[in-house]
C-alpha cells in the first residue's frame, strides 16, 4: 500500500506544523480512524506542544462528524492515553504528541481497544489511505453521520495516580532523596499529584509543563539534553561533601520515557536499566517471563537466569514486544532505548512505573543505584549505541557480515545483523527513516576489548 503523507511513519503520524500535520490533515485522521477502526468511543489527550489543542480540536470533529464520541482527556502524557483506553474500555484513544522531537514537530500515536498498538500492518497505513481520500474527495467529505459523536470531558489524574500506587505501594519505598527533571514536558503534571502519595524527598526540576521548551527539548538520551540534569547533581552536595541525592530520574516530553543518574550524577545506560527492572521485577515475583531487545542482551540474560526468570528475545520496536509479551504472558518487556513495558499497564510503555520500580529496589535493597548497577557495567562494558550516517544501509551490512562471520559462534537477522564471538559481540541495524546505521557492542568483562572493537567497527563502517 502506497504511502501518501509525509507524516506518516511506521508506527505513528508525525511532521512539521503546519507543512505535515496541521488541523485539515487531523480532521481527515478523525474521519479515517472512524472508518478503519469502527470505534464508538474514543479518548484523546495532548502533550505540552502549543499546536496540541487546536490538533485536538480537528481530530475530535473529524470523529464526531463520523458518529463517535470523544472523551477529552486535556494536557497528559502518552502513557495517560493507554490507563484511559483499556481501564475504561473505550474503543481507542490518540496522544497528540510528537515526543522528542523540535518544538515545530507533533504527532498522533493511535491505539484500539485494550490499547492494542496501531502500526503500519495492523490498520494504520489503511488508515493513511483513507485520509488521502478524505483530503482529496470533497463529496466523500461532505457525508456525515445521521446522529454526531458528542464531546466528554474527563480528569483521568486520579485514577491514574492510584493506578500507578496500585502497582508500587508508597508502604515498599524509603525517604529517597531525588532529583525529579520533567524537563517542562507533560511529566510534572503527572508527578505532581503523585509525588504527594509517596515518602520520597524529591526535589523538582523544570516542572512547569511550557510547549515552548525555553530549556531544550527534553530528551535525556542525547548527551547535550541531559547535561543539565547532570551539572544539577553535580551541585549539590550533602552536609559532609558526600550525595545529596540517592538518585535522579528525567523524562522526555510525553513521559513515555524516563532516564536514570546514580548518586554521584552519573548517567545509566538504559541497557543497564533493562537489567534492573528485570531484577526488581523478578525479585518481587520469580519465574516470570523478561520480554527483551537484541541490541544488548548478556546483561538482562544473566539476570533473569539468576533469579529463575525466562528470557525472550525480540524485535525492537513497540508493536513487536506488546505483541511478543502478550504471546508470552510477560510481566516486563524492555529496551535499551529507554521504552519499558508492563503487564500491569495494559502491556504498554510508561515512563512512570520504571520510576517507581527503581525506587522500590533501592530502598529495599540496602545498595545505592551506582552500587547496583556498577557490577553490571563490570560485568558487560557496553559502547552505547552509536550512530553513524552511511550512504547505503544495506551495502554496510553486507561488508560487516562478510568480514565477520567466518569465525563467530552465533549469527542472527532477527534485528538488523547479530553477531557473537566467545567473548564480545555486536548488533549493527539501520535506522528506519534516515540513513544512519546504528551500532551496539558488548564483552565479557573487558572494557579495552569493548573500546577496541567498537573503533574497529566503526572504521568499516565510516570507510
Amino acid at each position: 500500500m502506497g504511502k501518501y503523507l509525509a507524516s506518516f511513519k511506521a508506527y505513528d503520524v508525525r511532521g512539521v506544523v503546519p507543512e505535515e500535520l496541521n488541523p485539515e490533515i487531523a480532521y481527515a485522521v478523525g474521519r479515517a480512524y472512524a472508518d478503519v477502526i469502527q470505534p464508538k468511543t474514543v479518548c484523546i489527550g495532548y502533550d505540552i506542544r502549543l499546536s496540541g489543542p487546536s490538533l485536538y480540536e480537528a481530530l475530535a470533529r473529524g470523529l464526531n462528524d463520523a458518529g463517535v464520541d470523544v472523551v477529552h482527556l486535556g494536557m497528559v502524557g502518552t502513557e495517560m492515553v493507554y490507563f484511559a483506553t483499556a481501564n475504561y474500555g473505550y474503543d481507542g484513544g490518540v496522544m497528540i504528541t510528537a515526543s522528542h522531537n523540535p518544538p515545530q514537530y507533533n504527532g498522533l500515536k493511535m491505539v484500539r481497544s485494550e490499547s492494542r498498538p496501531i502500526s503500519g500492518d495492523t490498520g494504520l497505513f489503511d488508515i493513511e489511505e483513507r485520509t488521502h481520500r478524505y483530503l482529496n474527495d470533497p463529496a466523500l467529505t461532505a457525508q456525515r453521520a445521521a446522529t454526531p459523536g458528542k464531546i466528554i470531558d474527563r480528569d483521568v489524574y486520579d485514577d491514574f495516580t492510584a493506578h500507578l500506587l496500585n502497582i508500587v505501594s508508597p508502604d515498599s519505598l524509603s525517604p529517597l532523596r531525588v532529583l525529579a527533571d520533567a524537563g517542562n514536558g507533560a511529566a510534572g503534571l503527572a508527578l505532581q499529584k503523585l509525588l504527594p502519595h509517596l515518602p520520597l524527598r524529591v526535589t523538582e526540576r523544570l516542572f512547569e509543563p511550557d510547549g515552548t521548551f525555553p530549556n531544550g527539548v527534553p530528551n535525556p538520551i542525547l548527551e547535550e539534553s541531559r547535561a543539565a540534569t547532570m551539572e544539577a547533581m553535580h551541585g549539590y552536595r550533602g552536609g559532609e561533601g558526600g550525595p545529596a541525592y540517592d538518585f535522579g530520574v528525567a523524562w522526555d516530553g510525553d513521559y513515555d520515557r524516563c532516564f536514570f543518574f546514580d548518586e554521584q550524577g552519573d548517567f545509566i545506560e538504559g541497557y543497564y536499566i533493562v537489567g534492573l527492572l528485570a531484577q526488581a521485577v523478578l525479585t518481587a515475583t520469580p519465574g516470570l517471563s523478561i520480554v527483551y531487545d537484541p541490541r544488548l542482551t548478556w546483561n538482562t540474560e544473566a539476570i533473569v537466569s539468576e533469579l529463575g526468570g525466562k528470557a525472550v528475545i525480540c524485535k525492537s520496536g513497540h508493536a513487536f514486544i506488546k505483541e511478543k509479551m502478550r504471546a508470552v504472558d510477560a510481566t516486563y518487556g524492555g529496551e535499551m532505548s529507554a521504552h519499558h513495558y508492563f503487564k500491569d499497564h495494559w502491556y504498554c510503555d510508561s515512563g512512570m512505573i520504571p520510576f517507581l520500580l527503581i525506587a522500590r529496589l533501592v530502598s529495599t535493597s540496602g545498595r545505592s543505584l551506582g552500587d547496583l548497577v556498577s557490577e553490571m557495567i563490570s560485568a558487560y562494558p557496553c559502547s552505547g549505541e552509536v550512530n553513524s550516517t552511511v550512504a547505503d544501509v544495506p551495502t554496510v551490512l553486507a561488508k560487516v557480515q562478510k568480514l565477520y562471520a567466518g569465525e563467530c559462534i552465533g549469527l542472527n537477522k532477527l534485528d538488523g545483523l547479530t553477531i557473537e564471538f566467545p567473548n564480545w559481540r555486536f548488533n549493527l541495524r539501520g535506522s528506519n527513516t534516515e540513513p544512519v546505521i546504528r551500532l551496539n557492542v558488548e564483552t565479557r568483562g573487558d572494557a579495552p576489548l569493548m573500546k577496541a572493537k567498537t573503533e574497529e567497527l566503526l572504521a568499516i563502517i565510516r570507510a
